[in-house]
């Protein structure tokens, strides 16, 4: 049994999506950082940086509960743990890998600042704004010549490269992107949204789903919540 502790962000379904393409049986335990769930003494307890999602394998290693956190690492885990989505070979693991690296250091971290300086800025920075429209642009360009060759990030085959990165573009308007430009991503995007495991992981907690654009959810995310000494 996985408990998974998240919230619907692209991070969370990227786990999400993961438990439901693999099989695992899991509990889904909402962490609401809209109201400050995420700086829990328990939460922090198995994510010490405070972001969600989180896992606890309750048959990991050893056959002891194993707590992990970074969607990245609950990735490779949950891969190696049931032999899925991440090949044994060489390189076609290395080929995985490094578009999972893409995803976590420029994909995730830049359309993220796309999104928060168009969405949630308390003031228009057009030089913020500019910078990283700009570069998720830029982004989306790297994808589209890269899927202009393969079916999938990594090849020809579906893997965590795929599962990472692919509930980030879900918001590309917002990120100043118009996906139509971007004709391979489009393709890529829509194949991989008909998949029934990726519809069923974007129902996890979606009954909890709420506005995170209030003050509260400023301030936890956003505002002096975030750097308190803990």
């Amino acid at each position: 049994m996985i408990d998974l502790y998240t919230w619907t962000t692209p991070n969370g379904h990227k786990v999400h999506i993961m438990l439901e393409e693999i099989g695992l049986e899991y509990k889904a335990h909402p962490i609401n950082i809209g109201k400050g769930d995420q700086f829990g003494d328990d939460f922090l307890k198995i994510s010490p940086n405070n972001k969600i999602p989180a896992i606890v394998d309750q048959d990991g290693p050893n056959g002891k509960p194993y707590s992990l956190f970074e969607s990245g690492a609950i990735l490779i885990y949950l891969a190696e743990k049931t032999g899925r989505l991440l090949p044994t070979d060489a390189v076609k693991r290395n080929d995985v890998l490094q578009w999972l690296m893409f995803q976590m250091a420029s994909v995730g971290p830049m359309l993220g600042q796309a999104h928060h300086f168009n969405k949630y800025a308390p003031e228009k920075i057009e030089y913020a704004v500019k910078r990283y429209e700009s570069e998720a642009n830029r982004i989306y360009s790297v994808m589209d010549r890269r899927l202009a060759e393969v079916k999938f990030l990594a090849g020809n085959d579906y893997s965590i490269a795929d599962i990472a990165t692919w509930p980030w573009l879900r918001s590309a308007e917002t990120q100043g992107v118009n996906i139509d430009d971007y004709p391979n991503v489009r393709r890529w995007f829509e194949m991989i949204g008909d998949r029934d495991n990726v519809k069923a992981g974007l129902q996890v907690l979606q009954d909890h789903k709420t506005d995170l654009t209030d003050e509260e959810a400023y301030e936890n995310m956003f505002g002096n919540k975030q750097y308190e000494k803990r």
